[in-house]
């Protein structure tokens, strides 16, 4: 069953166009590494530069400082451990291999959600001492739906949501890029549809009203903020109001998770991309009864799990991303 409102990455163009690159950007996996520094972008083709067992720089390769990347990673819900992947923790760990092996380390990880199954302390103890190894100078959070169950949003808070407004929403500025984390997990729709909500869509318009419409703004939150599949849930129903307010800027880029695949959408000047979950993957829209963890041969899971490296591009509204499979990493 065919949804012409997504498009799968495999079968999308990736955009790139290379004299138009606003920082810089690691392309993982298959494809082009691509670096800015000193104004002077360089290309190479990862055949060249990466050793494929290992996902490492090859020896001799000298490549020159970036300016800036980051990479993003959702859905890792530990606790899981049905027959979809009884080691939820060891995928992560995978996950984290990879980012730690890339080309240049990012500045930035973004965890777009469900970082646990079901909001348990040591789910989210077991969350916090896998992601310190991880080669970054900060993590940011949001929420997912199983991070907030049962009334625990105030739980999430207290970890992840020091200095946050509302729910745990928030802004910074890094490097001239505005992100944004926004929180459409709380009081969700009839139908399972993301909410943002009054309050926060108050704060949001506020929020951008000083800024030039030439800040390249990115956008992250779990459920997607563009009607991926509403029959699931796969959605949210007041996005509508919130993209609106970013329709002056140049370049938006709008990332999520929730769905454990990665899809893109490119609407205006505005690219939304959902991520693979480094858990378990989950049904193509419209191909099964509903949503949920989707069980596929051992050998297959890492093919459909992964991580979500990301350029920006100064001249053009594509968002070049790619999402890495973790069976690009080698077993220990």
């Amino acid at each position: 069953m065919k949804n012409d409102n997504y498009i799968s990455l495999d079968e999308n163009d990736d955009g790139i166009d290379r004299a138009g690159f606003l920082k810089c950007m690691a392309w993982a996996g298959t494809g082009l590494f691509c670096m800015m520094s000193g104004g002077i972008l360089k290309s190479y083709g990862m055949s060249q530069i990466i050793d494929k067992a290992t996902g490492r720089i090859k020896n001799g390769i000298d490549l020159p400082k970036a300016d800036f990347c980051f990479a993003q990673i959702s859905d890792s819900h530990i606790g899981f451990n049905k027959p979809a992947n009884p080691n939820v923790l060891g995928t992560l760990q995978a996950a984290i291999t990879k980012i730690n092996t890339m080309p240049v380390a990012p500045s930035l990880v973004l965890h777009t959600g469900d970082l646990s199954h079901l909001a348990q302390p040591d789910e989210f103890d077991t969350l916090d001492q896998a992601l310190k190894s991880v080669k970054t100078d900060r993590i940011f959070y949001v929420p997912g739906e199983h991070d907030v169950l049962n009334n625990s949003t105030k739980k999430y808070l207290e970890r992840y949501g020091k200095g946050t407004k509302g729910n745990g929403w928030y802004s910074f500025d890094f490097n001239g890029v505005h992100f944004i984390g926004l929180v459409n997990v709380v009081d969700t729709a009839e139908g399972g549809l993301g909410v943002l909500g009054n309050e926060q869509l108050e704060w949001l318009q506020k929020d951008l009203r000083d800024l030039s419409a030439s800040t390249p703004i990115v956008v992250f939150a779990h459920i997607p903020l563009w009607a991926v599949y509403p029959q699931w849930g796969w959605g949210t129903s007041d996005s509508e109001q919130a993209l609106s307010y970013l329709k002056r800027f140049g370049s938006v880029s709008v990332l999520n998770g929730h769905i454990h695949q990665t899809l893109q959408k490119i609407e205006g000047n505005i690219t939304f991309h959902t991520a693979a979950s480094t858990a378990f993957p989950q049904p193509k829209p419209g191909t099964a009864a509903a949503a949920g963890p989707m069980k596929v041969p051992p050998e297959q899971l890492r093919n459909l799990l992964g991580i979500t490296s990301v350029n920006y591009l100064e001249h053009s509204h594509t968002l070049a991303v790619t999402d890495t499979p973790l069976n690009t990493i080698e077993e220990k």
